[in-house]
């Protein structure tokens, strides 16, 4: 879920994926494969796209996979899947 949010946050700000690379100092093909959730992404990384985007850490990790917590889990995935779904539908209706 977090690689997807990743991915919407940058075509909502309209950059592409060698831009962001750059300035994130990475390669291309390392951002193609965390956005497509092929590998994970460092808190480094995540820390520079925070900083990128001038959004909080804490926003980005919200949609991580592993956070420890019990029964809030649950609750935390159903709305982190909203909000990507919500992300997904303003990054498409930016396009049109």
């Amino acid at each position: 879920m977090q690689h997807e949010a990743l991915r919407l946050v940058r075509v909502f700000h309209d950059m592409n994926q060698t831009t962001l690379a750059e300035r994130l100092q990475i390669s291309k093909s390392y951002l193609s494969e965390i956005e497509s959730g092929k590998k994970q992404v460092t808190l480094e990384v995540l820390e520079k796209y925070a900083a990128i985007f001038g959004m909080p850490l804490s926003s980005l990790l919200f949609f991580s996979e592993q956070v420890e917590g019990g029964g809030h889990e649950k609750v935390r995935r159903v709305v982190a899947g909203k909000v990507v779904k919500m992300l997904n539908w303003m990054a498409a209706k930016d396009t049109v």
